[in-house]
């Protein structure tokens, strides 16, 4: 692939967590969480997008999330587990995405918040449709998600190159 070959890159926060006597990292899946993720699933299948690539956070919830999720897609990707998209920095997730190998066109991450919410804004420099009011109005709330589409090398990804082209939550459906 090109320097210039379209990519995509879909963000998703995991699904709804518990809170029980356990460490943060090691938080299971709430009851909704473990509704939402099959829904989060069905729109990730809906966009039509084959992913070449899932990077996972090593956290329970998103582990969870994903395991949930990637059963409602025609084609499983390769899955990646990272422990650095745990608690990662607007600015780690950024190196760590330009880490990425330009044989992937299309990208999936499943992480947390602050980060994902941050990531998407951004890497959008604008938007299509309603997507950027929509993320505007709600923030980035669990199992939501958010496509952005940029041209380039995963090298180059850094603020302001992409257009937020969907975003999705539970809510909405």
């Amino acid at each position: 692939m090109s320097a210039d070959t379209p990519r995509r890159i879909a963000l998703l926060r995991h699904a709804k967590a518990d809170w029980p006597e356990v460490s943060d990292h090691d938080r299971p899946l709430a009851e909704r969480g473990r509704k939402d993720a099959p829904a989060v699933g069905l729109k990730l299948a809906e966009t039509g997008i084959a992913f070449d690539l899932a990077l996972c956070s090593t956290a329970v919830r998103t582990r969870e999330t994903w395991k949930l999720a990637v059963q409602e897609l025609p084609h499983r990707p390769k899955t990646s587990y990272e422990e650095r998209l745990y608690d990662a920095s607007l600015g780690e997730l950024i190196a760590l995405l330009n880490e990425t190998s330009d044989e992937v066109a299309d990208l999936l991450v499943i992480g947390h918040n602050p980060g994902m919410h941050a990531l998407a804004d951004a890497l959008s420099a604008g938007g299509e449709g309603d997507a950027p009011a929509r993320m505007s109005r709600t923030g980035f709330p669990t199992a939501a998600l958010a496509v952005v589409s940029f041209t380039g090398s995963w090298k180059t990804l850094e603020h302001g190159v992409g257009t937020l082209v969907d975003f999705w939550t539970p809510k909405e459906h």
